[in-house]
């Protein structure tokens, strides 16, 4: 049986638009467009997978992925974190003998105050991060997490917009706005044929996201609003259906040239 070809990966997509700026070639595997190779004008050569590239050592790889100890070190090179704690999971605390649990996660998130956000400490792409506001979301949250990671971080929330800059040998070469999955509303369909159409234009445009309609935080995000899947919302409302703002999780990315600009002069 022939093995089914995957949609180009977004990571792809970028370097392709990027490497004439940078005086870069990038080279993808034909036959199935997953896998690629950076040649920069030095000669030296980058490979890349889907979504994983390999420009950081393994070490620095690995504490990149562990969001605490990110923040420890970012702290320490005189980077502006968000403060949080980590607290884990009721086998791993009686494995390394820490009180750190789910009860002692919900007693920090009420010293810090509601809203927080919470997060598995490792992964990736948003998968697990909720913004929470009441104790039974947030032990459903914490729950969730800890299926699938034995640590999760436990964050006040803080306001504002969600920016990537991306970073090549001390040179800004992207800039971009994140912005949360949401739907503009045409006054007839209801949220849920809403979200299937932005799948279908997802999948137009070759982008491998799929959005997940089932996915419990969307349902408390509708719930805040006063909202639901079969509600219909009024032409060109537009609603946020995620507190985060990942392209993996249906997201939108808005170029911001001017942000570039100002970080490349500072």
């Amino acid at each position: 049986m022939k093995r089914k070809q995957p949609s180009r990966p977004f990571l792809g997509e970028v370097f392709r638009k990027l490497a004439s700026k940078i005086g870069a070639t990038v080279v993808m595997e034909p036959e199935w467009n997953f896998v690629g190779q950076i040649t920069f004008k030095n000669g030296r050569r980058r490979y890349f997978r889907g979504s994983t590239i390999d420009l950081n050592p393994v070490g620095a790889s690995d504490i990149a992925k562990d969001k605490d100890y990110a923040a420890f070190f970012m702290k320490r090179m005189g980077y502006p974190t968000v403060p949080g704690k980590t607290f884990f999971s009721s086998e791993f605390c009686r494995a390394i003998g820490s009180r750190r649990n789910i009860d002692s996660a919900y007693r920090y998130a009420m010293r810090i105050g509601f809203p927080v956000v919470v997060k598995p400490n490792s992964g990736s792409q948003g998968v697990g991060m909720a913004k929470v506001y009441t104790k039974s979301d947030f032990y459903r949250s914490l729950k969730f997490i800890f299926k699938n990671d034995r640590a999760a971080l436990v964050q006040p929330y803080i306001a504002g917009k969600d920016y990537r800059i991306v970073v090549l040998d001390n040179k800004v070469i992207s800039t971009y706005q994140r912005l949360p999955l949401n739907l503009m509303g045409d006054g007839r369909s209801t949220i849920h044929q809403l979200l299937i159409k932005k799948q279908n234009q997802f999948i137009a445009r070759g982008r491998d996201t799929a959005i997940k309609a089932d996915d419990p935080r969307i349902g408390q995000v509708l719930k805040r609003q006063g909202l639901s899947t079969r509600s219909v919302l009024q032409a060109k409302q537009r609603i946020y259906l995620l507190d985060n703002a990942n392209l993996s999780s249906g997201g939108d990315a808005l170029d911001v040239k001017s942000l570039r600009i100002c970080i490349s002069k500072f």
